[in-house]
């Protein structure tokens, strides 16, 4: 029933509200009032006919010091009045003392107990504690604790129980309450649009090129993308035996030859001519180039610069075929020409 009441008096301590802030570090000073459940069984002896050393009420004083918000000591004083049965009945003064480590849980109110005391009642016993407890400010400077701890006896197996209720003076200084400051006022991010007026993926704000094709491959700044790429024309002119003349069949092919040159205008034309095997071959060879100027002369007709062709004739030393027949003299009588360059072409959309 005691030990009821003692955490009665804990809890209402607790719920207590807190009115001002707890201290960091300094000094204390408290009185306190004390009840211990002793129970102690033939404390002087069966020789002595047993004296039994039952609960004290008492009352004590502590001085402390707070290192930081957690840790804090204190040395511990009570004067203590045990009840008697047994052989002898009747009271006992006695006396508790002793050192008491505290931690302060978060720094806050409540606080765990471990100590070591000597308690002194016939004869000295040492003991062991632990325990909880709890403070209440009711300023800066004065406080209240109540707490309950477990006493185990180091040179004989008790086991006692025990609690204080004290006030207490503080020396030292209060922990800064943290600084509440205002919620600063809410920043307004302007509204940024994002448009791609071509759609071509890349954003007005960086596209410097606008209005590109949609079937256009774009790089980063919004621009068509380009690739080198190799392009080419062959013509091909026969000629009758001994002849020179450019047959109106091949005006087609040379057109094509023609439109070829004047779309890349860096490009040039080299115009062989050849012969077959069948007369001379120093007339041949004249002839063979003959062929070619005259495929030349077609081109410069058709509105390219001279400066672009040139002709060599190699009379029977390229021969295509080189059978004695009719139908191989005619594949060798001939102009060959190819033109390959490159070309900047657009990249297309995949």
């Amino acid at each position: 029933m005691k030990l009821k009441y003692i955490s009665l008096i804990i809890a209402m301590t607790a719920a207590s509200t807190v009115s001002a802030k707890e201290h960091s570090e300094g000094i204390h000073f408290g009185v306190f009032g004390d009840y211990y459940d002793a129970s102690w069984e033939n404390t002087l002896g069966a020789n002595t006919g047993g004296v039994n050393v039952d609960d004290s009420m008492g009352w004590g004083a502590e001085l402390g010091y707070r290192f930081n918000d957690y840790w804090s000591a204190r040395f511990e004083y009570a004067d203590m009045d045990f009840d008697l049965s047994g052989a002898s009945t009747g009271s006992q003064d006695g006396e508790r003392f002793g050192l008491d480590a505290l931690y302060h849980f978060d720094g806050g109110p409540f606080y765990g107990i471990f100590g070591i005391k000597s308690v002194d009642v016939f004869d000295s016993n040492t003991f062991a504690n632990v325990g909880a407890g709890y403070r209440h400010h009711f300023s800066d400077n004065l406080f209240v604790n109540a707490e309950t701890s477990v006493y185990q006896g180091l040179e004989r197996s008790y086991v006692d129980v025990g609690a204080k209720l004290g006030i207490n003076y503080f020396f030292g200084t209060t922990k800064a309450a943290p600084k509440v400051e205002a919620a600063p006022a809410p920043v307004k991010t302007p509204v940024v649009t994002k448009k791609d007026s071509d759609k071509d993926g890349v954003l007005d704000s960086r596209d410097r090129c606008s209005n590109t094709p949609m079937m256009d491959a774009v790089d980063a700044n919004g621009c068509s993308k380009y690739e080198e790429k190799t392009v080419n024309v062959k013509l091909l002119v026969r000629f009758p035996h001994d002849n020179s003349s450019v047959s109106s069949d091949y005006l087609n092919d040379i057109d094509e030859v023609v439109a070829f040159l004047n779309k890349h205008q860096g490009a040039a034309v080299v115009l062989e001519g050849h012969a077959s095997i069948v007369g001379d071959a120093k007339y041949n060879q004249v002839l063979s180039k003959k062929r070619a100027d005259r495929v030349a002369k077609q081109l410069v007709t058709k509105g390219i610069d001279a400066q672009r062709i040139s002709t060599i004739g190699y009379g029977e030393e390229r021969l295509l075929n080189t059978a004695n027949t009719l139908a191989a003299h005619a594949q060798n009588r001939r102009v060959e020409a190819a033109i390959t360059t490159t070309e900047r072409v657009k990249v297309k959309r995949q």
